[in-house]
């Protein structure tokens, strides 16, 4: 791989450019981020980990997130948290505190995770296109009809739509994307929290195990078993998992007040109303369904009635993934461009730009050849993998496993020891490092869970002919 230098990468608009962002565009931003495709997964997880530990690990990992959430906000500035220099991007901080050695690891890290988010957005949104048509398909024909479709289609059409979007200039100009997903968000967990409260109701009892799904006598064996919950713990990692694009939401903050105290109440706001969702989606989707829990529990037709508002639910999982797909891919955008402006120092044809004026607004669109056909080429790419790889369960929990080390743990508590001068040998240091390595553990198994996972699906599914 050529070495790409990445140093400078910005958002557009130049170190001047007016930032109008505060706490609660920030909320939006990470909310925007976070409840996503890790939601509809989050009982199945508790299901493979069941009552003792599910809700355990869902608090645990959003106390890991937040804390360490804090410390990366504070190094948005270096050497001071209030007056330093900005550190507009993930790896600027990186370079800064840590030295340019960690800057090609740490961007390796950060841009293959986005582009894993994207690829998973894609998948999710086929899989919620698929559960409208099939939905509608039963209600009409009984739930023994052949209502089998292909995801393929959607996902062309989801990748046409976010190429048409990835025009838009830069994170700040896509706010209302974010405040329309974020809406949508709370939309379909409301509706699948109130879907799940109907289904316990219906059963008059709770469903579950102590720990889970069992092993033998009618359940798993105990491979599969171990598989499973190392998947769980990925899947609630990635469920959390938005440090990727924390700086870049932070440089969107207006100042004063200090960015690094808006972004906290930004964090705080976030993670709380996140971990509130999770936690009680997760316990009453695990009662209601017990260790049969669907890994998605919106398409895997836990529910079939009331078939419109599972209908109303996946849309608004459409929607929202339409605008977090572009919160996630900002940052990527502006490397590809300037990756292959370098190479193509004198095009013509990348150097002209066309400004369009938007009618209903004070403001117009930036356009060029470069934006358009690298931007394209990029989204075109990530669909394609998507095509190849539609394993919903299982590719959410590689993403978590391959994320939450580097990006959420390991970066943010090495630049705040550095940053802080954290004594070697201290009961902080020491405190600092269990974290790292608990952390470490955690994603290692998770990563072996869901590869094991995607091996054994692929046995059933065939690259581009997946069939729902």
């Amino acid at each position: 791989m050529d070495h790409v230098d990445i140093e400078g990468f910005q958002s557009e608009g130049g170190d001047d450019h007016v930032r109008t962002g505060t706490a609660w565009t920030a909320t939006a931003h990470i909310i925007t981020a976070v409840i996503g495709a890790g939601v509809l997964a989050v009982p199945w997880s508790v299901a493979q980990l069941g009552w003792l530990f599910g809700p355990i690990v869902l608090i645990l990992f959003a106390c890991i997130t937040y804390y360490t959430a804090i410390l990366l906000s504070n190094c948005y500035r270096y050497p001071d948290k209030v007056t330093g220099r900005r550190n507009r991007v993930y790896m600027d901080a990186v370079t800064a505190i840590l030295g340019p050695k960690q800057k090609l690891l740490c961007g390796s890290a950060q841009h293959v995770v986005l582009c894993g988010a994207l690829i998973g957005y894609t998948i999710t949104t086929a899989k919620s296109m698929i559960a409208v048509k099939k939905s509608n398909c039963y209600y009409k024909h009984g739930r023994d009809a052949e209502c089998q479709t292909s995801g393929n289609i959607y996902m062309l059409v989801f990748g046409v739509l976010e190429i048409i979007l990835a025009q838009l200039p830069n994170l700040e100009k896509v706010t209302f994307l974010s405040f329309m997903a974020a809406t949508m968000s709370f939309a379909y967990s409301f509706i699948g929290l109130g879907l799940c409260t109907a289904k316990l109701a219906e059963n008059q009892r709770l469903k579950g195990t102590l720990t889970g799904i069992r092993v033998g006598n009618g359940g798993i064996s105990a491979v599969k078993k171990t598989w499973s919950v190392f998947q769980a713990l990925g899947n609630i990692a990635a469920s959390y998992s938005y440090s990727v694009v924390l700086i870049e939401i932070q440089d969107t903050l207006r100042s004063p007040p200090p960015e690094h105290d808006s972004m906290k109440r930004a964090n705080l706001s976030a993670i709380a109303v996140t971990t509130v969702f999770y936690v009680t989606l997760g316990c009453i989707g695990y009662a209601a369904f017990g260790n049969s829990a669907p890994g998605n529990f919106l398409t895997g037709f836990g529910f079939y009635e009331p078939y419109w508002l599972i209908d109303i639910g996946n849309i608004c999982i459409v929607i929202h993934l339409v605008g977090a797909y572009q919160v996630y891919a900002q940052p990527v955008f502006p490397l590809i461009e300037n990756w292959v402006a370098a190479r193509c120092p004198s095009s013509s044809i990348f150097a002209k730009v066309y400004r369009i004026n938007m009618p209903t607004a004070n403001t117009a669109v930036e356009l060029s050849a470069l934006k358009l056909l690298s931007r394209s080429v990029f989204i075109v790419l990530i669909t394609t993998v998507a095509m190849v790889v539609p394993f919903f369960n299982e590719f959410i929990g590689l993403l978590g496993a391959v994320t939450f080390y580097p990006l959420t743990v390991y970066f943010p508590v090495s630049m705040y020891m550095v940053q802080d001068n954290v004594e070697r040998g201290s009961s902080k240091w020491l405190t600092l490092k269990l974290l790292d390595f608990f952390a470490l553990v955690v994603c290692l198994l998770a990563a072996v869970g869901s590869v094991a996972g995607i091996v054994d699906s692929l046995r059933h599914d065939a690259p581009f002919k997946s069939v729902h």
